[in-house]
């Protein structure tokens, strides 16, 4: 028998369904996969089909605002979003998980500041900004574990939104899904910068949710992947710990590759990147053939994240002149490093 969402819910929250405020809001911060996420062993309750290493993106992501009301809304940047659209049905779908009745209505107003569906994680940080805001509005009082949890139901990569800094993905093994939550890793690295590389800001052609599931039933070497991740995955976290840069951009560059070499051999084939992607790769190789310690990420669309370390912010941003600099751990003091 196959385990739905609102089981998972109703063992989470039990019977926390009267909303105890008018109105709740919550931020979260969008986050960049150094390891990617990439397949499910479970549609229904997003379950990964390994583990995944990510570090958040500061003060980018999504501000939500529930409140309750007499009409359903859904408002994004400002503007109302169509019922008839996949942003809606989908937002509904999972509001649906915890309304207390069916003549419950809410007004949900989300804020982002990056693009929505271009590949920079926006239902990520959209999802479990969403989550934060219930747990205030209904009172739930969740561990940021559980919270994960709930947050993963709706989108998968959105558990690791719920915190900040670097965060890891447990893929777990249960089929419930209890164990498969992220965890803040607690490694604070100030000097570390994520440089966003706009290609193309509209909304990708294919999602990740179905680009992702066609990978794994078409692509010949997707059972490789699982231990691609993994040993990834070892690798930089001993990176994390010893502050070795060259590691964790090495081994974040070729995940990332790996990935989308996954999605060029699926039937038919995936292909995210853009002229002006490989454009942007080979600039990135030829700078650090030349000295520059520079490394980039992509995920489901054609923009690249750049990783590199402070002392080098001043040659990069001369080198790419509209790249948006985010520092991780902007708001941590040097008294708190590990």
């Amino acid at each position: 028998m196959n385990i739905t969402r609102e089981k998972v819910v109703s063992t989470l929250i039990k019977d926390k369904r009267v909303p105890q405020l008018e109105t709740a809001s919550a931020f979260a911060s969008t986050n960049i996969a150094l390891c990617k996420y990439w397949g499910k062993r479970d549609i229904e309750l997003n379950l990964p089909m390994t583990s995944s290493l990510s570090v958040s993106m500061g003060e980018l992501g999504a501000s939500t605002k529930i409140s309750l009301s007499g009409t359903e809304e859904i408002w994004l940047n400002g503007e109302a979003v169509s019922t008839n659209t996949l942003f809606y049905q989908r937002l509904i779908e999972f509001f649906d998980l915890f309304r207390p009745t069916a003549d419950t209505k809410f007004k949900i107003e989300t804020d982002t500041n990056i693009p929505v569906a271009a590949g920079l994680a926006s239902s990520a940080c959209g999802f479990a900004a969403t989550v934060k805001a219930l747990d205030k509005l209904f009172a739930w009082e969740q561990s940021d574990s559980h919270l994960s949890i709930l947050a993963r139901l709706g989108s998968g990569s959105a558990c690791r939104s719920i915190y900040d800094g670097f965060v890891l993905w447990n893929a777990g093994i249960a089929k419930d899904g209890m164990d498969s939550y992220a965890e803040d890793l607690e490694y604070v690295w100030p000097e570390l910068r994520v440089g966003i590389l706009l290609v193309d800001s509209k909304q990708k052609s294919i999602s990740s949710r179905d680009a992702m599931q066609a990978t794994v039933e078409t692509c010949p070497y997707y059972k490789l992947w699982p231990e691609t991740v993994n040993k990834a995955i070892k690798v930089v976290d001993e990176a994390l710990e010893q502050r070795d840069f060259w590691a964790l951009g090495t081994t974040a560059e070729a995940n990332s590759l790996a990935m989308h070499a996954l999605m060029l051999a699926t039937t038919p084939p995936i292909i995210y990147s853009q002229g002006g992607t490989l454009e942007l790769m080979q600039k990135v190789w030829r700078l650090r053939a030349e000295g520059l310690p520079v490394f980039f990420t992509q995920d489901a669309g054609p923009n690249l994240k750049l990783l590199f370390l402070q002392k080098d912010e001043e040659k990069l941003k001369e080198q790419f002149a509209q790249m948006r600099v985010v520092a991780p751990f902007a708001k941590v003091k040097e008294s708190t490093h590990v």
